[in-house]
């Protein structure tokens, strides 16, 4: 005979003395491996998203039918724009004899349609000034003598008043009129303005168009005075403009300062717009000439220029700042040569050439970051919800307690989102591109590539940090879509304002940018950029060498992303270990990565609970153990004594085990358990009985791992449940008392998954998974290959039970198995459980005494968190039911009191239990009476009585349940 203890692969192993020469089997199954368990997870998960294809399918063509909607929307605006006003102008010709079409810039009159049109050689023509807006009727002698007409005025200032004076007295050029030369050039020499805005484009200038030019001048405005036609070309074709050209009399008013001059302009303005005449203010322009010196050579001036109109304000209206400029640059030179000095440093202004265009909206580029940023974020609720959802089922946890390691879920959870996401993401750029979205075309594919992938992997990780916020999937959901549609909106009309200002420190850009949704935004906001500028210009978008360029973040956004990427993700493994609510059972010590482990005692939130209750209980302790019972005491010694052995056999022992929860709101704590020591061998199957709120169900969530205890501990072959559950879980089988189970899955997929948890392979697999669903009546008519959702709840009961059996776990906890079950089914799974305990130990719980009776070998009953007796049946019958038989008598109602009348005189002592429509119950001691004369009166009065039936027999278990339970409840007061 030989007793050893083994250490194989980090396992302990206790052996029973077994004869020398005859084979040991180990206690504790060996680890399965990594590869083993992400097997099994990927061939579950596979499974899993076949059965629910049509969710990954609509999740996977969400984008396509997004790009397809856009593609509808874009084909029918530009449907309703492809009208000649978005076009070239176009006219008809007579060519050769026939009527033809001929479109191009000289066929065009409206400036909407020569914004289209195609411009090989622009036209040129003189920059002018702004001047305010148009003034009462035309420019004659007549309105100007009586005083209709307001003329505009020149503001000045600087440094040296006398310079000052000097430069604004040659900023206006006299006498320059002369016949024959060509009109750009005069137009050039002279002081020329208009009141019309520039507008967006430089195709035409409308004061040519409009009737709306004007030569500036000090004098020789007192009659209406003709200057010289200038000749517009369109397109290489002389085309007149059709312009009255007229002299605007421009007075020079001088300020004493800056201030000065400011506040004339604020206050003219203001004047305008009290009258509602306009919007305009009457000055042409102001010059702050600051230090300017002919002597010194020294030339320095700020020019400030009329931009207030009617019309909104546009890029283009820069252009009528360079004339002002020029005048001033002109009046230094004369100041500086004399009078007559003259040079042509500003002749005249023209746009680009470019191509024709015609009015299209770009859907893809018009919505542009804030749509792409909720189409990229969508997926971010779903992978939140299918977390969540697990966690709130208990579904995790089921793995674990059947030996999923983290390492192996997570690796596999990861990876499916990951693909999901992948798909989504190629789903939505291959058909975007094909429907010639320009966001996805214009760009560099591989830039797109990095940007998405590094997001997708991001937004996974921060969806396993986020999923520890939540218990319930339909608030995670709810609170995930609020966060997508909110920080796209945010994005768009916040950050957005951020990006485009050039004055907000980066530094404040980049801390937003941390923020994963608005790195995604900018992200998306720069490739939108670029394939609006190569729409636009015809130029390529994103390329890589691109992301060098200073206004370029979204090499930022890489960098960001990638360490975010990174650090959330160890951060979630970081929560998922030491937070509670990440439903993967037993926390751990929150400086687990340094080794720490959780010390006896210690419990999720903090140990002031645990030393609260170990401080209340400390001084009452020894009268709660003198007030146990003698076999309870008795168990208790046992587990001390087996503690001290540690080479006992015993599969489980539970030593001094706690639970207590903190109270709220003002209320006291609520013990759940309280102190329970017991210790199961194996081959045999414990039962525990007791009401509802017992605290049968917390002890076995304790020695699960489900949940923390508060003191004591549990011990599984020697392997402590507060540090060694990963070890546990390895040999260890559940039944829970409520079914967890995947609704798509079949009954021989979920076996099939746990049995290569508990590292079946093979046919070895095939076979255990037929044996167990034959041992549950579940291998008949295509059952186990039918969805658990079409089920009934006895069928899941089953199914359960077999879950639980499978890959010969060598402990098993099953709560309440035969719940639901019709009595055929239940005893088929009697002899399934007596079968199984011949090699294993079995911890059950049940309400039904006939089940308890006939499965376990020792029973307990728990009152109030405390094991109040402990033993097989009968000697609890014996032990605790009362000494008296319990007769049973039926007769007609009238016949009751005759019946109570007979049980009296056979026993003065008998007592009455109940009555239910002429049955009744009476409790008769066995000191009084013989079981002999029972029987006697019972036939004597069988007729007289009209008795139906009747019947005498010892305590049961009911019996005895009720008692203890009772006395427990009469006790409470002691035990609170």
């Amino acid at each position: 005979m030989t007793s050893s203890k083994l250490v194989t692969n980090g396992v302990r192993i206790h052996a029973r003395e077994v004869p020398e020469g005859v084979a040991q089997k180990p206690q504790i199954s060996s680890v399965p491996t990594f590869i083993t368990q992400a097997n099994a997870s990927l061939r579950k998960s596979f499974a899993f998203q076949i059965r629910n294809y049509q969710t990954n399918v609509c999740i996977i063509t969400f984008p396509v039918l997004i790009c397809l909607l856009l593609l509808g929307l874009q084909e029918g605006v530009n449907k309703l724009l492809d009208v000649p006003r978005f076009k070239c102008g176009c006219q008809k010709q007579n060519v050769n004899g026939s009527v033809a079409e001929l479109c191009g810039l000289q066929y065009t009159t409206n400036i909407t349609q020569a914004r289209f049109c195609q411009i090989d050689h622009p036209s040129a023509w003189p920059a002018l000034m702004q001047v305010p807006w148009p003034y009462r009727g035309a420019i004659n002698a007549t309105q100007q003598l009586s005083n209709k007409f307001r003329h505009p005025a020149i503001l000045y200032t600087g440094d040296y008043p006398q310079t000052a004076a000097a430069m604004a007295d040659q900023l206006l050029q006299h006498d320059v009129h002369k016949k024959g030369e060509d009109s750009l050039m005069y137009y050039s020499k002279v002081v020329t303005g208009s009141s019309k805005p520039l507008g967006e484009t430089l195709l035409y200038e409308k004061a040519f168009i409009k009737d709306d030019l004007y030569v500036l001048q000090r004098e020789n405005c007192s009659k209406y005075e003709h200057f010289q036609q200038f000749v517009y070309k369109v397109a290489d074709q002389e085309v007149p403009a059709n312009t009255t050209y007229r002299c605007l009399q421009t007075f020079l008013s001088e300020s004493s300062s800056v201030e000065d001059m400011n506040s004339k302009i604020y206050h003219a303005a203001q004047a305008r717009i009290k009258t509602r005449d306009s919007q305009d203010n009457d000055f042409v322009t102001a010059y702050d000439f600051h230090d300017t010196s002919v002597d010194d050579l020294i030339f320095n001036v700020s020019v400030y220029y009329n931009a207030y109109r009617k019309h909104s304000f546009t890029r283009a209206d820069y252009y009528r700042v360079s004339r002002p400029m020029n005048v001033a640059a002109q009046a230094f030179l004369r100041l500086l040569a004399g009078p007559k000095a003259w040079r042509l440093s500003l002749w005249f202004v023209k746009e680009m050439p470019r191509g024709g265009s015609q009015l299209t909206l770009d859907f893809s580029t018009l919505l542009g970051p804030l749509f792409y940023t909720w189409v990229s974020a969508l997926l971010f609720p779903v992978v939140v919800t299918t977390l969540v959802y697990e966690k709130q089922k208990n579904l995790r946890m089921m793995m674990k307690m059947h030996g999923l390691g983290d390492g192996p879920y997570w690796v596999m959870t990861y990876g499916y989102f990951l693909a999901l996401s992948l798909l989504y993401f190629a789903a939505f750029v291959a058909l975007g591109s094909a429907v010639d979205l320009n966001f996805f075309r214009l760009n560099t594919y591989s830039i797109q590539f990095v940007l998405f992938f590094i997001y997708m992997n991001l937004q996974i990780a921060l969806s396993f940090i986020t999923a520890t916020l939540f218990q319930n999937s339909r608030t995670a959901t709810v609170c995930c879509y609020i966060y997508v549609f909110g920080s796209g909106l945010l994005g768009q009309y916040f950050f957005s304002f951020y990006l485009e200002d050039k004055d907000v420190s980066r530094s404040w850009i980049f801390s937003l940018e941390l923020l994963p949704a608005f790195s995604l935004y900018r992200g998306l906001y720069e490739i939108q950029d670029y394939a609006t500028m190569a729409n636009t210009l015809g130029i390529r978008g994103m390329q890589w060498e691109n992301l060098n360029e200073e206004k370029n973040g979204l090499k930022t956004v890489f960098v960001i992303q990638s360490v975010e990427w990174f650090v959330f993700l160890v951060i979630a493994v970081y929560l998922d270990q030491v937070m509670l609510a990440s439903g993967s059972g037993m926390r751990r010590h929150p400086l687990f990565f340094l080794g720490f482990t959780r010390a006896r005692g210690d419990k999720p939130g903090s140990r002031a609970l645990f030393h609260r209750a170990l401080s209340r209980s400390r001084s009452r302790s020894q009268r709660n153990v003198n007030m146990e019972s003698p076999d309870v005491l008795a168990e208790r010694e046992r587990v001390e004594q087996l503690r001290n052995i540690t080479d006992e056999p015993h599969a489980i022992v539970c030593e001094n085990l706690k639970k207590v929860y903190p109270g709220k709101d003002g209320n006291p704590d609520k013990y759940a358990v309280r102190g329970v020591s017991l210790a199961v061998a194996k081959g045999e199957c414990f039962g525990m009985l007791g009401p509802n709120g017992a605290g049968k169900s917390t002890t076995i969530n304790m020695m699960t791992g489900l949940i923390y205890p508060t003191s004591g501990s549990a011990y599984i072959y020697g392997l402590d449940i507060r540090k060694d559950m990963r070890k546990i879980y390895t040999s260890m089988g559940v039944c829970p008392q409520h079914d967890l189970l995947w609704e798509q899955l079949t009954g021989r997929e979920h076996l099939l998954f746990y049995g290569r948890l508990k590292n079946l392979k093979g046919s070895a697999l095939s076979k255990a998974v037929d044996a167990s669903l034959k041992s549950v009546n579940l291998s008949n008519g295509g059952i186990p290959d039918k969805r658990v959702k079409e089920y009934s709840g006895g069928m899941k009961r089953r199914l359960s039970v077999a879950i639980s059996l499978i890959g010969d776990p060598k402990v098993v906890y099953m709560d309440e198995p035969g719940t639901g079950l019709d009595p055929g089914s239940r005893s088929r799974l009697w002899k399934v459980v007596k079968e199984a305990k011949k090699d294993r130990a079995i911890i059950l719980t049940t309400h039904s005494m006939e089940e308890a009776e006939a499965l376990c070998d020792r029973l307990c009953i728990f009152v109030n968190g405390q094991l109040r007796c402990i033993g097989d049946s009968k000697e609890l019958t014996s032990r605790y039911g009362d000494v008296a038989y319990v007769l049973t008598v039926t007769t007609p109602e009238k016949q009751e009191q005759d019946v109570i009348d007979l049980v009296k005189k056979l026993s003065c002592n008998a007592e009455w239990i109940e009555r239910l429509d002429g049955t009744q119950k009476f409790r008769i001691p066995r000191e009084e009476v013989e079981i002999r004369q029972i029987f006697s009166a019972m036939v004597d009065a069988k007729e007289k009585l009209g008795i139906k039936s009747w019947g005498i027999s010892d305590a049961t278990l009911e019996d005895v349940f009720i008692k203890v339970a009772r006395r427990a409840q009469e006790e409470d007061g002691e035990w609170t």
